[in-house]
């Protein structure tokens, strides 16, 4: 197997007393869509903030293509390549479909008019806007200049994935995509994470909804008391073994099944 594209290597978050992260191994490997579950409290939700930058780990090592990085905020994981999709979307639901794609990243005009009065390129966000949700399948959203709250919830997820895929991402984490959507939503969802595999972008997949990740998925981290417990197949293991090993009601047997 080729080395990953990311990894993280004994990775420690204490919240005083309690320790989110205990010294937690995680590998995610080019192309591949890597499904990650727990119970609640497991820590998953610390881990992914570590690998966006939300929180800084208190030790342990961060490598992105092979060198070791060391994220302050989101931005800067966001500057690097590693793209986050909350459940919440972080979408203004007041502004508009191509204003939202370009948030925080706005184009502005060449020459004097960008540069000293600042003003916005609208039309070429625009245009690239159109492009990218093409690429993805989603231009049954005829207006690019509509706004997000008139949209459904699973075209909002839609907006969300184009915007992490439209900067040259590296990586994609996606948490609970699926979680407020019904089943034709959520369908269209998961067809957009293998879009993303297809692409050659690496996807990671936190989720409650064990069908969705057995479905998916290349691999499946399983987290338990704040580190990784194993790594298994979803093609050799029954969902029944992954509820097991992540309640502890089942030892994996010193499995690291790639």
């Amino acid at each position: 197997m080729s080395e990953p594209m990311l990894s993280v290597r004994n990775l420690v978050k204490k919240y005083g007393r309690v320790t989110a992260l205990d010294h937690c191994d995680f590998d995610l490997y080019p192309g591949e869509i890597l499904g990650v579950i727990g119970d609640n409290g497991a820590g998953k939700s610390t881990l992914i903030k570590a690998l966006s930058g939300a929180v800084q780990p208190d030790s342990g090592e961060i490598h992105l293509n092979g060198k070791k990085v060391q994220f302050s905020s989101p931005i800067a994981a966001q500057d690097a390549g590693i793209a986050t999709v909350y459940q919440t979307l972080a979408l203004s639901p007041s502004l508009s479909i191509a204003d939202n794609m370009f948030l925080g990243r706005e184009l502005r005009k060449s020459g004097f008019i960008g540069k000293v009065l600042r003003q916005l390129d609208k039309k070429k966000m625009q245009r690239i806007a159109r492009e990218k949700l093409t690429e993805l399948g989603l231009m049954t959203i005829q207006n690019i200049n509509q706004t997000v709250e008139t949209l459904s919830g699973g075209q909002r997820q839609g907006i969300s994935v184009a915007r992490a895929a439209a900067f040259d991402s590296k990586v994609i984490i996606m948490d609970e995509p699926t979680a407020a959507l019904g089943v034709k939503e959520s369908r269209r969802v998961l067809e957009l994470i293998l879009q993303l595999k297809a692409k050659g972008i690496p996807v990671v997949l936190i989720s409650h909804n064990m069908p969705h990740i057995f479905e998916v998925a290349d691999r499946v981290h399983i987290h338990r008391l704040g580190r990784r417990l194993c790594t298994i197949n979803p093609k050799e293991h029954s969902m029944s073994d992954a509820v097991a090993y992540m309640t502890g009601a089942k030892e994996p047997d010193g499995i690291m099944a790639t």
